[in-house]
């Protein structure tokens, strides 16, 4: 068996998840693990579980899933809505369409308000949808707060507004996972009754883990409801036994990594993190502006507003092959970026700007990318300049 010759340096990862690991979230995860009577496993599990509720913005309870984020709406969904119940999707892309696919998979009847490329979800479509239902059919709302692969982000009081408005009693459930840890998000304070969140993305984990914050209305909906399940029930996970939260042996490794992460957090504090996501993001999409004086290449979210924290979503012109520039960036000039998925495939490339990253770490990723258009033959105009231009008059680090 051959192994591939080793690269001296980093590659630089930057796809919008998994992403690249700090070394103290890589140190914690060699940590041998404990047996499952040891009082320090509950204290690290009660850690881990306070530290998402601040990220989450809640004082309800955050249930861990081993599971990626796929595991966590089916959790929400079979906690919530048992088969033949409806729900409302607010279509923002792939996402949020794969989303839906999965609750129909699973017996749920699912209203989907209509995606438009290049657009955020529509609220005003969510509050004519919610209207209409004059039956009450609507068990929830569905929402992703960003889209990973439209690079989209809605605005969750908008939707919170438009269920407010149209008087509708359906649960306000939101999937932050690409969006937990990079942008705004306070679970209470928008009136959002499920949070879905995952550990692959701006909390610096492998992918491994998902979260699911519940409040008390979500709660006692799920209590009514009578779907056989086990693993993902939130009522049997509601224990103060370590193997009842975790239906089984908890994933040690990944929760001591997660502990990290979280102190990584709270050490820089997050309204730092905040905003230094907001600054590498904006260095990004300055990149993007210049590089679109080419002719080849746009943005493909056409509202700025909606431009997400998180992933960048970057059209190419017709005839050329984003896959191809992706292996260029990947094998010659070490830098792994994202391609286009489902009705995007073969017509995008994602640019991830998440997570444990700093200044010279975008610079270095947009300049990788150039480097790959040029061996493509791909007309740009200047892109680094003014992504340095944007981080010079900021403080990333």
């Amino acid at each position: 068996m051959t192994s591939s010759p080793r690269v001296p340096g980093a590659a630089f990862l930057h796809a919008p998840g998994p992403t690249h690991l700090p070394k103290p979230v890589l140190d914690a995860m060699s940590t041998q693990p404990m047996e499952l009577g040891d009082p320090a496993l509950d204290s690290l599990i009660a850690r881990c579980e306070s530290g998402l509720k601040q990220v989450f913005g809640t004082a309800h309870d955050v249930f861990m899933y081993a599971a990626n984020g796929h595991g966590a709406w089916e959790a929400a969904i079979t906690n919530i809505a048992a088969p033949g119940a409806c729900v409302l999707m607010a279509g923002s892309g792939p996402f949020a369409e794969t989303w839906a696919l999965h609750a129909e998979a699973l017996g749920v009847r699912v209203r989907r308000t209509p995606w438009v490329e290049g657009h955020p979800a529509s609220a005003q479509a969510v509050e004519e949808a919610l209207r209409a239902d004059e039956a009450r059919e609507i068990v929830a709302l569905f929402a992703v707060h960003t889209d990973t692969a439209s690079g989209v982000t809605g605005d969750l009081a908008a939707f919170r507004a438009a269920l407010d408005a149209a008087g509708h009693p359906a649960l306000f459930v939101v999937d932050v996972v690409a969006s937990l840890g990079a942008a705004p998000f306070a679970m209470d304070a928008l009136g959002v009754d499920v949070a879905i969140g995952a550990s692959q993305k701006a909390l610096m984990m492998p992918p491994g883990l998902s979260f699911v914050a519940v409040n008390d209305k979500a709660m006692q909906v799920a209590r009514a409801n009578t779907l056989p399940r086990y693993y993902w029930d939130w009522q049997r996970r509601q224990s103060e036994l370590n193997y009842r939260k975790f239906a089984g042996t908890p994933p040690q490794a990944m929760l001591f990594g997660l502990e990290a992460a979280l102190a990584l957090v709270a050490h820089e504090g997050f309204d730092a993190v905040i905003a230094r996501h907001r600054l590498l993001a904006d260095a990004v999409h300055a990149a993007v502006e210049g590089w679109s004086e080419g002719g080849a290449l746009s943005f493909h979210v056409q509202v700025p507003a909606a431009r997400s924290v998180s992933v960048t979503t970057i059209a190419v012109a017709e005839g050329i092959d984003p896959e191809a520039l992706r292996r260029v960036a990947r094998e010659r000039f070490h830098v792994g970026i994202a391609g286009g998925l489902g009705a995007l495939a073969g017509r995008l490339f994602r640019i991830g700007h998440l997570g444990d990253l700093n200044a010279p770490m975008v610079l270095g990723c947009l300049a990788g990318v150039e480097a790959a258009m040029t061996v493509q033959g791909i007309p740009f105009g200047p892109g680094v300049a003014r992504a340095v231009r944007v981080l010079a008059a900021g403080s990333a680090s």
